[in-house]
């Protein structure tokens, strides 16, 4: 018989306790079901990765002269570039199953109540990483790319496929990740972890992570870039302290 557990404050409702080879075993199989949809996402992209390379590829295309193209220095660049295209595009298309095996795997830990909230997770967090994506394509890396542009305006510019994707890509994908704060906010709260209150004490050193968090995923240097970046994470980060006041765990209040 499987071993229960109760957590105070929920009307002593059992959870199920599951050893450390059952947690295992259970990430194991949503990580699979995860790669299935991935692969399938992969699959259903491969067709159309040329025309999802150009859509991607207008930040750059619309400053080059008239008739100019992107260059590639290996036989096996184009192929591999759209085999990378296909799988970027392929993780945006079964974002929505990911993240429900992610709650697959976590509501073992809620209660009740608690699950019910799974059809608002799933769409909330495909909408975040989706927008966020969205958001990297057609706000932060435009500027990117303007920028870099104007600092060699006075060189021949030769920009190849792979290094324009490797860029790209990490833009797109990062900030669809970062986009994702508000969420991990609502579930650090709700297991009690973090609370509003703490979340404003600290919000001086929050913004600073935040910042450093910036630089990394910024290809550039320069601050009015990073801000691009830092300014809607630290909006995010402000839309997790509401978001972790209202769904956070209620705490007892103590007797007198």
């Amino acid at each position: 018989m499987a071993e229960t557990w109760q957590r105070s404050g929920d009307g002593g409702e059992e959870l199920n306790r599951m050893t450390i080879l059952e947690h295992l075993e259970e990430l194991r199989k949503r990580i699979m079901w995860s790669i299935v949809a991935v692969i399938g996402g992969f699959l259903l992209c491969w067709y159309w990765a040329p025309k999802i390379f150009a859509w991607m590829a207008v930040p750059i295309t619309q400053f080059l002269p008239a008739g100019e193209k992107l260059a590639f220095t290996g036989l096996v660049d184009p192929f591999m570039l759209y085999m990378k295209v296909a799988l970027l595009a392929g993780i945006f298309v079964a974002s929505p199953v990911v993240l429900w095996q992610f709650w697959l795997f976590v509501s073992p830990a809620l209660y009740r109540h608690e699950r019910s909230i799974v059809v608002p997770f799933v769409f909330f967090t495909t909408i975040f990483f989706l927008g966020g994506g969205y958001f990297g394509y057609k706000i932060a890396f435009p500027m990117v790319v303007k920028f870099l542009l104007s600092v060699g305006q006075n060189f021949r510019q030769v920009i190849t496929i792979n290094e324009y994707f490797s860029m790209a890509s990490k833009v797109i994908l990062g900030l669809g990740l970062v986009f994702e704060l508000p969420v991990l906010i609502m579930v650090l709260a709700r297991f009690g972890i973090v609370t509003a209150k703490f979340l404003l004490k600290y919000f001086r050193f929050a913004v600073l992570i935040i910042f450093i968090v910036a630089a990394i995923i910024t290809p550039t240097p320069d601050i009015p870039t990073q801000c691009v970046f830092a300014l809607p994470m630290i909006g995010l980060y402000l839309l997790g302290v509401l978001v972790a006041w209202i769904f956070g765990k209620k705490r007892p209040v103590e007797e007198n």
